[in-house]
């Protein structure tokens, strides 16, 4: 199994474009709610199952957090369980931010769904 490896936003958003990847966001629902990266599947990792993820498809495994400390944490499980995954997006959504990527984000006031960066 490749060692998982830190992934920048820019490598992440390319490989989810051109459909490589699958990205895993493990923060909590509410989190998740608030604000997301597009196309990002929820599995949280109060109740993360590595055997739960989406593998053995075409798509690589990519895990994403709020700052990076997660999802990290979300690696070593699979790589206990043995679960093979890419990586995960080295400093979260904080990081996608910083780089000026697109979210989506729900407005508190009337809960519309924005696109954001």
């Amino acid at each position: 199994m490749t060692p998982a490896t830190d992934l920048r936003p820019a490598h992440v958003r390319d490989s989810l474009a051109a459909r490589q990847i699958v990205l895993i966001d493990v923060r909590e629902p509410a989190e998740y709610a608030a604000e997301r990266i597009h196309g990002a599947l929820n599995y949280p990792l109060s109740t993360f199952d590595p055997d739960a993820l989406p593998a053995g498809g075409p798509r690589a495994i990519v895990l994403q957090c709020g700052s990076g400390k997660r999802s990290a944490m979300a690696m070593d499980l699979c790589r206990k369980a043995g679960v093979e995954i890419a990586g995960h997006l080295d400093g979260g959504i904080g990081a996608w931010r910083a780089a000026d990527l697109p979210i989506v984000r729900i407005d508190p006031a009337t809960g519309a769904v924005r696109d954001a960066r």
